[in-house]
């Protein structure tokens, strides 16, 4: 099934969780949002979160600074 991330297309597992894709991206959950097809995705709906062919995945890394 495609998916894109981040603008690149992605070939994943069909029925893939949102929290399944981001460990296949190798990313730690913690410090980032994620949305799908523009709306936000809260944390805790993740692993609930199914993917669908041709979804819009945008994943966000939150960085610190000062």
């Amino acid at each position: 099934m495609q998916v894109t991330v981040n603008g690149e297309a992605r070939e994943t597992a069909p029925n893939l969780s949102l929290l399944e894709l981001l460990r296949e991206l190798g990313l730690p959950s913690e410090r980032l949002a994620v949305e799908r097809n523009r709306q936000l995705v809260p944390r805790r709906e993740w692993q609930s979160t199914r993917l669908a062919a041709n979804d819009q995945i945008e994943i966000v890394h939150f960085v610190g600074g000062g």
